[in-house]
């Protein structure tokens, strides 16, 4: 074989062929074409910008502990070292596209006639088993390699998405529990004072044993919801600080968040409670939307893997080529090798063409085909899963509103309600259990009322992460 020819063979090793892989089909979006629960008169947007994490949560406190968490968190350092590990096997794959040439020394004892032995010294490069890439088995191989490697880029950020909203759920649930102890330690205050009125009073003989007892009672169950409140809120402490990979740190100096229940009278409409905590998210959407959350994307590479691992599969039944030669010098003797050894030099083709594998290829095949199939159905599975949870969260943003405006209207009431009762029981005019049973309401509001704020403001940040939100190019100090 001349010099043109063996350049020929490289050239069109290195440039391969089209892979035999079946052209990608994506499934039609196995979803209605809008979300339920949309505004009367909204129209779709097609591509909705969605805000950075850093300005979609304005609290700088929640800011630092998102940056922690990203920083330490161990969920999302694994996803990153998958990526790693993802990356280096598709660079394991890419290399087989090219020779390997290598630089080797030899000495053999061969007998050149037959009652002496004589020694053999050899030098150069090697180039051993190269394939010949004809029918794209190693060109599919490594176009699956690329799309698990970009399935895990999306994998990441997945994570870290569901890491931002984890730690701001947890965050506003920290903050529920600090004003339902407020509202509690306020409760609690309230019914001590009535206490000792009562107990006064019943001294004097003003009032009976069952006024006495009812206001111990109602005092107990206070004290009873504070250690309860207490004790959620070291659970809820506990579940961040596992989050954030470190203790809490202290507050920034000079930051200062608003209290969800207020004592007063307020204004009724739930953008004055969630102003200057999270900004509002577009309505309208299409389903489409869905096909850019980390988790589909992901669904969508492994779909690529999958089906360009049928391209290696159906390679297998073709000749596989490859190529084995050296270059070099060779030598009776070690001092003349470089000097004065004879220019040496080997050239050995191979084919290789399967007859019989007892039905080997035929089952690789059919196992790739089947992972493609099942690739196709996680695929949909993924997208109906993200429908779910957008629709979710819109129903959750449709009625929350309007809950918490009721919930506020009721708060109102029930301190109109007590401070008539009192003002009644004092003056002669209803009895105490009138009293009694104006307080447990108007808690009993104040408590509704700090759990429903705390589910308002984890809509909207799980409507942000469902509509796949949150995630950036890189990690902070990574």
């Amino acid at each position: 074989m001349n010099a043109r020819s063996t350049l020929f063979l490289l050239a069109l090793a290195l440039s391969g062929c089209s892979s035999m892989a079946p052209p990608l089909e994506r499934p039609a979006l196995p979803v209605a074409t809008s979300f339920p629960e949309q505004p009367a008169g909204a129209t779709g947007m097609a591509a909705v910008a969605l805000p950075q994490w850093q300005t979609f949560f304005v609290d700088e406190r929640l800011r630092q502990l998102i940056t922690l968490a990203l920083q330490n968190n161990r969920d999302l350092k694994l996803a990153v070292l998958n990526i790693e590990q993802a990356r280096t096997q598709f660079d394991l794959r890419r290399a087989d596209q090219f020779p390997t040439v290598n630089a080797g020394v030899t000495w053999a004892r061969q007998p050149p006639t037959a009652t002496t032995l004589a020694s053999v010294y050899s030098a150069g490069v090697l180039v051993s088993a190269f394939e010949l890439d004809l029918f794209g088995r190693v060109r599919s191989l490594a176009d699956a390699a690329l799309a698990q490697y970009l399935a895990t880029e999306e994998a990441r950020k997945a994570v870290q998405i569901s890491l931002l909203a984890t730690v701001a759920n947890s965050y506003f649930a920290l903050q529920g529990d600090e004003d339902l102890l407020r509202v509690t330690r306020q409760t609690l205050v309230t019914r001590e004072d009535s206490y000792r009125l009562i107990k006064l009073r019943f001294d004097n003989g003003a009032s009976s044993q069952m006024d006495l007892r009812q206001a111990e009672s109602l005092l107990e169950s206070a004290r009873v919801t504070l250690a309860q409140a207490t004790r959620q809120r070291a659970l809820d402490e506990n579940a961040l600080v596992l989050l954030l990979g470190q203790a809490l740190p202290p507050d920034p100096a000079g930051t200062s968040r608003p209290k969800h229940v207020a004592p007063s009278l307020r204004d009724s409409r739930e953008g004055s409670f969630v102003e200057g905590r999270l900004p509002d998210l577009p309505v309208g959407l299409p389903s489409d939307v869905l096909l850019r959350r980390p988790d589909v994307r992901q669904a969508e590479q492994q779909l690529i893997a999958a089906n360009a691992s049928i391209g290696a599969a159906r390679a297998a039944f073709f000749p596989r080529i490859s190529l084995t030669g050296s270059l070099g010098s060779a030598s009776t003797e070690l001092d003349g090798l470089f000097s004065g050894g004879l220019n040496a030099w080997s050239f050995t083709p191979q084919l290789l063409q399967p007859i019989f594998d007892a039905g080997r290829n035929q089952s690789n095949l059919k196992l790739s085909e089947l992972n493609r199939d099942i690739a196709v159905a996680q695929y949909e599975r993924a997208i109906q899963s993200a429908f779910r949870e957008v629709a979710d969260a819109l129903a959750g943003r449709a009625t929350l509103g309007e809950q918490l405006r009721a919930q506020q209207a009721q708060l109102l009431a029930e301190q109109d309600r007590y401070l008539l009762a009192e003002l009644r029981y004092r003056s002669g005019a209803a009895s105490y259990l009138d009293a009694l049973d104006a307080q447990r309401s108007l808690f009993a509001a104040q408590q509704a009322l700090v759990q429903v704020q705390t589910q308002y403001l984890q809509n909207l940040v799980t409507l942000y992460r469902v509509l796949g939100g949150g995630w950036t190019a890189s990690l902070p100090n990574s």
